[in-house]
């Protein structure tokens, strides 16, 4: 215990209470931190101080996290639950031991309607080589909560352990899990919605797209008779052509060998040409994949936006139901009570059969500061 309050007395000052510090960090100005946007060693207490689940620290967090940190040492951090939803964590869908391959499932204590409840599967960021599934809870809450919908979860490997496909193929073994206990958990295993951010938008945009690809689901768990196919995809800022991403003008240095794309291959995009290629969503654009709606940042300096103009027009020309949503001045990262709205109406249409008028219009974002 004294060597564990050692290590966090060291990591406090990292979240010390300075507002031209936070400034500082907040490199697109939008009044909150992302992971990417946090110093390399403040990164790996953001699910601590990130009290309210949505992956991001704003400045009231960040405010208080001296103290959070300290009270962390003394008991396990915990993340809100509504109180009409049930939790069951830390699930095993690979039939491994792996801690990593685990999911969280939630349910409504309350259902309404009487019937076998959608899905919304929420897998989370972190450029492959951070995030936790912990913080799923932000996204999916409040739709659980609504007694109309089952939520989860899912954790995968991250590059420290694993190179591509692995990460895929531990998503596809999560959602087979959930179709093979749909039965008896009360689920509808044809109405699954899957939505991620960042790196989670890159693995739900492959899922959305590669749902008819046999050599790319994997053989991990036990229901490998069950398909990875989704309903609908809602993708936050995903990286979707990392041949076009690698040239593409951004604050992250793609020359190194250290970038999120080269550690998820094993290697540069520019020296894995057909690697990064199998890697990227567009690739596998066919007639018949699950809708998207993407959203993402007109100013992201992480993913440029021309990934999602890249996606949505491989998918248009498909024939695939694709709606962009511009977030004007955006950077990697976003808040909107009218995309939340979006959001709703869109999950409504696909998984519950309301139908629903999704307006495309861009949503203006508060531009980053100078």
């Amino acid at each position: 215990m004294k060597r564990l309050l050692v290590l966090f007395s060291a990591l406090v000052p990292v979240f010390a209470q300075q507002p031209d510090l936070f400034r500082i960090w907040d490199r697109n100005g939008d009044g909150k931190l992302s992971r990417e946007e946090l110093p390399e060693g403040a990164r790996r207490n953001l699910e601590r101080v990130d009290r309210d689940g949505d992956g991001f620290v704003s400045k009231q967090e960040h405010e208080a996290a001296p103290q959070r940190l300290r009270q962390d040492t003394k008991s396990p951090p915990q993340r809100r639950l509504p109180e009409n939803v049930e939790a069951r964590l830390d699930i095993p869908y690979a039939d491994t031991e792996n801690p990593r391959q685990r999911l969280d499932l939630y349910l409504p204590k309350e259902r309404q309607g009487g019937k076998a409840l959608p899905v919304v599967v929420f897998i989370h960021g972190g450029g492959w080589k951070a995030g936790d599934k912990s913080g799923g809870i932000g996204n999916v809450g409040r739709f659980v909560s609504s007694g109309h919908y089952a939520g989860v979860s899912v954790g995968y490997r991250l590059t420290n352990e694993a190179r591509w496909p692995a990460q895929i193929h531990d998503c596809k073994a999560a959602i087979r899990w959930i179709k093979a206990q749909a039965k008896e958990l009360g689920l509808d295993a044809t109405k699954i919605a899957v939505w991620g951010s960042s790196a989670g938008g890159h693995l739900v945009s492959f899922l959305g797209t590669s749902g008819d690809v046999k050599e790319l689901e994997g053989t991990l768990g036990k229901h490998t008779d069950q398909d990875s196919k989704v309903t609908c995809v809602i993708n936050f800022f995903g990286p979707e052509n990392f041949l076009t991403m690698v040239s593409q003008e951004s604050t992250v240095d793609r020359t190194t060998p250290d970038y999120p794309e080269a550690l998820l291959l094993g290697g540069r995009v520019q020296d894995k040409p057909e690697a990064a290629k199998e890697a990227s969503p567009v690739t596998h654009v066919s007639a018949g994949d699950a809708p998207v709606l993407t959203a993402h940042g007109t100013k992201d300096p992480l993913v440029p936006y021309a990934q999602a103009v890249e996606l949505d027009a491989a998918l248009k020309k498909a024939g695939v139901e694709s709606l962009l949503i511009e977030m004007t001045n955006g950077g990697h990262g976003f808040r909107s009570p009218e995309l939340d709205m979006r959001i709703e109406k869109y999950l409504d249409k696909h998984l519950r059969g309301i139908a629903a008028e999704i307006s495309t219009a861009p949503i203006p974002v508060e531009a980053p500061r100078r």
